[in-house]
């Protein structure tokens, strides 16, 4: 959390943005980068994971995030996750972050419908960035069932 905070994103990106999905060092870059969007917009986060917490009430739950959530709790919910990840609760950290990716890309969705007839191309947009949170999800928890069946290399 330091080096990202001292040296940008950027540094952790050149380190491990390339790396597969299903690797350590994908898994590590796709904590530090959910982390650092939650970062940049702690309210923006707070609100998405209001709208689909309810779609989700199992990955709200495992998830962690405070209820009811705002910017703050997102915040800590981030630096609890990536702490996680260093402290020996690596798949459950993952989890957690899967699980958070999941309840934020349905908030994207209903914002993408709620705009679908006004502003199409904004929900378009919308719904194309929850799909790529979605996968992001999944890798997520691909990555935490390597690590605990051992092959997260």
């Amino acid at each position: 959390m330091h080096l990202t905070e001292r040296e940008g994103l950027e540094a952790v990106a050149e380190l491990w943005s390339h790396c597969p999905a299903v690797s350590l060092p994908g898994a590590l870059w796709r904590l530090y980068a959910l982390r650092s969007a939650i970062l940049a917009d702690p309210h923006r986060a707070a609100a998405l994971f209001r709208d689909g917490r309810h779609a989700a009430p199992v990955a709200r739950l495992v998830a962690g995030a405070a209820e009811p959530p705002g910017a703050d709790q997102m915040v800590q919910m981030a630096d609890s996750v990536l702490s996680g990840a260093f402290r020996g609760d690596f798949d459950m950290a993952l989890e957690r972050a899967a699980a958070f990716c999941r309840v934020i890309s349905l908030g994207q969705s209903h914002h993408a419908e709620a705009l679908e007839v006004s502003r199409p191309e904004p929900a378009a947009s919308m719904l194309q960035r929850a799909q790529r949170l979605l996968g992001t999800a999944e890798d997520l928890e691909q990555a935490a069932a390597a690590w605990r069946g051992g092959t997260l290399d």
